[in-house]
């Protein structure tokens, strides 16, 4: 067999065009994957013209790094962690902000480590270009400028990245550090375990990342307690000082130096700084992002309605043919309501995933994304949630699926799993069926003090889902994901066109991962409530001498009728079968745990068949008063029936009490196997969808029966 060809890792912050350049130099034909143990996507592709893989590390501003996703750079530097080791690193600065962007290949060089220094977006420059050889003398490595956009510079790039993997290791670059500096790494240097170095600078150069990196609050997964017990000491040594700021410092006395010798090169960044000051402003600023997110917000659900109604044909229309080509049986039934109808379960989110994704793309690549988040942290910050936990919340508004796969846009581990935590509590579309039914049902459209009663309680719903999802952030944050404060650092890119070749890519493989990976899991919960809702079969009544001798209601069951009354005995026939199945039975066990809440078993069955999906809590209501199958939120038959239900005493079964804790309960709980499948999947275990399962309804629970317990002792019917 012959030899793995070279792997070369491309290094840089963000928006410096790094994964533009992996895609211009491999064909944009990148294998995806995740590192193991967390959710960053891992990219390796071939070298366009072979002779090396090329490696995607995910973008940092510093090897400095406090969450095991940051860590992700340093292993893939040194192969920790069972990564590959690189035998060259391609270092991607930003060539109109040199000295901030060429920070990282500083520490790089400190290492010892082969590199190549590629200084991209030459398009953006305006005036002459800065001079590679004097960049190349100050960090003692080859430097080569290109334009991944345009594609200038790439065929020299690639002859030169050839060249370098040829000529092998260089020297690491020394920097005079302060006595202090030397002193502590010294000092920590014996305790960095020996299988991660291959030399002294490598060593050294991990001495100091340890020392800027581990402290009591970092999550780095890994480190041997003799090397934290060095680096606690090496801090608290009388002489130590300020070891950050010494080492930051001499840092940038090395690349001022470099900026001065290449005078200060003007970029085309004034037009950027006049719509920044409307971007951010307070108050502009914050007018401009509810204009953007109100169409995003709209397109999201009326964008994908088209969408999802093809789909939803689709598969009834092959639901449909395979009814009509296999003979009834348990068989077909599983193929057709368990098999078919999970798939179909998964397959409707996939216009909306996409459909987010596109607008995440768009705000993203052209800049307006780094805003958003900036401008909304002051608020986000104040109930514990992260700048960047706005975008997933906002999109929680259609479907927490979705939302929940935004949070990969947070780097610290923390801040991921509190929004997690909290956007399946922002009102999704598959709430507004039920919310429709109930209020519909249960609510005049009338007007009370000049307010339609309807609209208000369906903008009241809304208003409160976004009440409890602040609330539970602040909550949540100081106790079960308490944390730090750290402080919220991120690159404003000038505004660019984004690329729609990668736009759409990043679209099909999120597309892609939700229905492989999350879609899976779906199924085979929808398959468990399929059996759930359909045994055990309800025994046939045994034949008598007279009819007389059998009850009414297995006359009303099984009496051979035509036309309506024949549709009218086969839908409380299906009623009946559910009632006795398991389903059934559980909806009259839970029956004594939600009767403070005003509910009675049926309605317990609908909030069991509603943890497939929130949705299917009509069509199982439908089932369960004897509707039929072709049941939706409009159905004034169904409507009705809960209107008129009726206890044994005569009093309304559902009251507008009643309903309003029904309304709060669907607005908390937890009632989507979609999402928990997805937490499963993102965090990597059944740990935390367990949490917000449990948490969720035991919230749920608690309002509701607030409200309702509430409502009755201040004299509301009940």
């Amino acid at each position: 067999m012959s030899a793995p060809l070279p792997l070369v890792a491309i290094l840089g912050n963000p928006n410096t065009g790094k994964t533009s350049l992996f895609n211009a130099l491999s064909g944009n034909l990148g294998r995806v994957g995740n590192y193991p143990g967390v959710t960053v996507d891992r990219r390796e592709a071939l070298l366009r013209g072979g002779g090396a893989r090329l490696l995607d590390v995910p973008g940092c501003y510093s090897l400095a790094s406090r969450s095991a996703e940051e860590q992700i750079a340093v292993s893939s530097l040194l192969g920790l962690q069972g990564e590959e080791r690189p035998s060259l690193v391609l270092i991607v600065a930003d060539a109109t902000q040199l000295p901030r962007t060429l920070y990282l290949a500083v520490q790089v060089r400190e290492l010892g480590l082969p590199a190549l220094i590629v200084l991209n977006m030459a398009d953006e420059l305006d005036g002459p270009p800065p001079d590679p050889a004097v960049i190349a003398a100050a960090l003692d490595a080859p430097v080569v400028l290109v334009s991944a956009r345009t594609g200038a510079g790439l065929d020299q790039l690639r002859t030169k990245l050839r060249a370098e993997l040829a000529r092998g290791a260089r020297a690491p670059l020394a920097l005079p550090w302060p006595a202090s500096v030397q002193a502590a790494v010294a000092a920590v240097a014996p305790a960095v375990p020996a299988a991660w170095t291959r030399s002294e600078a490598e060593r050294q150069g991990l001495a100091m990342w340890a020392l800027l990196s581990i402290d009591e609050n970092d999550e780095l997964e890994g480190i041997p307690q003799e090397l934290r017990t060095a680096v606690r000491a090496a801090r608290a040594a009388p002489a130590s000082g300020d070891l950050e700021r010494d080492v930051i410092v001499t840092r940038y006395d090395r690349l001022d130096a470099v900026a001065a010798a290449l005078g200060q090169a003007q970029t085309r960044r004034l037009w950027t700084e006049r719509i920044d000051a409307v971007l951010l402003h307070p108050i502009a600023g914050s007018l401009v992002f509810l204009v953007v997110m109100g169409v995003v917000f709209q397109a999201l659900f009326s964008g994908a309605d088209p969408f999802v109604g093809l789909l939803e044909q689709a598969m009834g229309a092959v639901a449909a043919g395979l009814e009509g080509a296999l003979p009834p049986s348990l068989l077909t039934d599983l193929l057709i309501e368990g098999l078919l109808g999970g798939v179909g379960n998964v397959l409707v989110f996939v216009p909306q995933i996409a459909l987010l994704f596109l607008f995440i793309g768009v705000l993203e690549g052209s800049g307006y994304l780094a805003r958003v988040a900036l401008l909304m942290d002051r608020v986000m910050r104040s109930v514990g949630l992260h700048g960047r936990a706005f975008v997933p919340m906002l999109s929680g508004f259609a479907c927490a699926v979705p939302a929940v796969m935004a949070t990969r846009t947070m780097e610290r581990k923390r801040d991921r799993l509190l929004t997690m935590m909290v956007v399946p509590l922002m009102t999704c579309s598959a709430r507004l069926p039920v919310y429709t039914l109930i209020i519909g049902a249960l609510f005049p459209p009338t007007e009370e003090a000049g307010w339609p009663v309807q609209g208000t309680l369906m903008v009241g719903m809304y208003a409160f889902s976004v009440l409890m999802a602040l609330v539970s952030a602040a909550v949540l944050g100081r106790t079960v994901l308490r944390g730090p404060s750290v402080p919220f650092l991120i690159e404003l890119p000038p505004y660019r066109w984004p690329q729609p070749r990668g736009v759409l890519r990043m679209v099909r493989l999120r597309a892609q991962t939700f229905v492989k990976d999350a879609g899976s899991v779906i199924l085979v919960l929808s398959v468990l409530m399929w059996a759930l809702l359909r045994f055990p079969e309800r025994p046939l009544p045994e034949p008598t001498a007279t009819p007389t001798e059998n009850t009414a209601a297995e006359a009303t069951l099984d009496a051979p009728l035509d036309g309506a009354g024949a549709q009218a005995t086969q839908a409380a026939s299906r009623a009946a079968d559910l009632e006795y199945s398991a389903a059934g039975r559980l909806g009259k066990w839970i029956e004594p745990a939600i009767a403070p809440l005003g509910f009675d078993w049926r309605m317990g069955i609908g909030l069991i068949g509603a943890f497939a999906a929130r949705e299917v809590f009509v069509s199982t209501m439908g089932l369960v008063y004897g509707i039929g199958e072709d049941v939706d939120e409009e159905s004034l038959a169904l409507r009705d029936r809960i209107r008129a239900e009726r206890r044994p005493d005569g009093q309304p079964v559902y009251t507008p009490l009643a309903g309003m804790s029904l309304l709060v309960f669907f607005a908390l709980a937890a009632q989507c196997m979609s999402t928990l499948a997805v937490v499963k999947r993102e965090t990597g275990g059944y740990r935390w969808p367990a949490f917000l399962f449990t948490y969720m309804t035991a919230l749920a629970w608690i309002c509701s029966f607030i409200v309702y317990q509430g409502g009755r002792a201040l004299g509301f019917a009940g």
